[in-house]
């Protein structure tokens, strides 16, 4: 087993994500190589919590940069999206295409919310990844040895097109409000992940799997299996290539540069503990729309 602890910090630390409409210069420039990076449509707020410390953020992406492009790293990205599968498998999640269609979703519709999730089933997997990165090397473990990698040629995810469409806050009614509450409170979070923002575009359709997904949260066979994600994906991270050469004192000192060593790995801890949880959930509401409407 890792000997890297699923730990929640206590208090929840703020954090000051910088939005994509708000980065300009060389931080606008780090977020395009991050998604083409990744292979993703849109910036995570993991990625964006950790650009609120600029020496920080700029060394841990410079550093992982390298291996982010690998055949090896999307490799590891795949086993880790099969684990995450497998774990909201065994939560058993019912399926919903009848029930969607008694409200009256036509087929292209939900084809198009699984399509949706396909972006962030893809994509979630990288962002868990940096952020365990991140939390080994500020807590004094070392990745892997420097090696070599191969460039991964072909397609990264789904789609690299910004064409999410994010139901924030200020946007929905009543009713969805109250869901974003409900969630935040059964998940122990300050925040409202994208992909719940993204899946809120149809209300009814969210609120119905949501639901379900929430009677998951505080059982122990939920639990047991995030906690399993987790120690596989610190278990991914370990055995990978080191390119960049991404080091537990290069990333200390950066997180001293910025005046916030003790609270960026609060920052860090508190995602790399979500993260797994996110992608386990993500993949139950992917069962829950199954391959044929």
């Amino acid at each position: 087993m890792p000997d890297l602890p699923r730990l929640k910090p206590d208090p929840i630390p703020r954090i000051h994500p910088v939005a994509e409409y708000a980065a300009t210069g060389e931080l606008a420039d780090t977020y395009e190589r991050t998604k083409t990076g990744f292979g993703v449509p849109w910036m995570g707020v993991v990625a964006m919590a950790f650009a609120h410390y600029p020496t920080f953020f700029g060394t841990l992406w410079s550093g992982f940069e390298p291996l982010a492009g690998s055949r090896e790293f999307v490799e590891a990205c795949g086993a880790l999206r099969a684990r995450a599968e497998e774990a909201a498998l065994q939560l058993e999640p019912s399926p919903l295409v009848g029930d969607l269609a008694d409200l009256g979703y036509a087929k292209r519709e939900v084809e198009e919310i699984r399509a949706l999730n396909e972006v962030f089933s893809h994509g979630n997997m990288p962002y868990l990844m940096i952020a365990t990165a991140a939390r080994l090397l500020l807590e004094g473990h070392a990745l892997g040895d420097g090696g070599s990698t191969s460039p991964f040629e072909g397609r990264r995810g789904p789609s690299n097109e910004n064409r999410l469409s994010l139901m924030e806050a200020h946007h929905v009614d009543a009713p969805t409000a109250a869901l974003y509450d409900d969630i935040k409170a059964t998940l122990g979070l300050p925040f409202v992940n994208t992909d719940y923002r993204a899946f809120a575009r149809w209300p009814s359709y969210f609120s119905l799997a949501w639901r379900e997904l929430a009677k998951k949260v505080p059982t122990d066979a939920y639990e047991a299996q995030l906690a399993e994600v987790h120690d596989f994906a610190v278990e991914q991270m370990r055995a990978l290539p080191n390119p960049g050469d991404l080091t537990s004192e290069k990333l200390i000192r950066a997180a001293q540069q910025d005046g916030a060593a003790d609270e960026i790995t609060e920052v860090v801890r508190l995602f790399q503990r979500l993260l797994p949880g996110l992608v386990v959930n993500v993949a139950f509401l992917r069962h829950q729309l199954g391959t044929d409407a």
